[in-house]
């Protein structure tokens, strides 16, 4: 019975669909400020490649968790009511309801990859002023 089901999962692992993201693009039209390519989406996550040539406005998701890994560039990010220092390779989780923000600090724009878990239409993200 262990080997049956071993072999119905190894199945059901390897026809899983899988996909290569060439992050290595740059954006083909001019953008002013911010330009976001969806690049992947399911009902779990939505994935995107994210260019910011300024900033990104403080807001926050109501039931979104959102994953930002820093691709190029360097900016200023606020996360709850800390403002920290962010470069390539940096890898930040931003909890669901959570304020968050961004200013570009380089003199190219900040690439992003940025993961909403679960699927993510921007209907519930919440602009704040101060």
């Amino acid at each position: 019975m262990k080997v049956f089901l071993t072999l119905i999962c190894l199945c059901c692992f390897f026809s899983l669909p899988a996909q290569v993201i060439d992050i290595s693009q740059q954006p083909q039209e001019p953008f002013e400020n911010i330009k976001a390519t969806q690049v992947y989406s399911d009902s779990l996550a939505t994935t995107f490649i994210i260019y910011i040539k300024h900033e990104v406005a403080l807001h926050k998701h109501e039931w979104h968790t959102e994953q930002v890994y820093i691709l190029e560039g360097t900016a200023t990010m606020r996360l709850g009511d800390t403002w920290f220092d962010i470069k390539a390779n940096d890898y930040i989780v931003i909890p669901q309801n959570t304020l968050h923000a961004v200013k570009v600090t380089s003199s190219t724009p900040l690439k992003v990859m940025s993961i909403q878990s679960p699927y993510f239409d921007g209907s519930d993200r919440v602009m704040i002023t101060e």
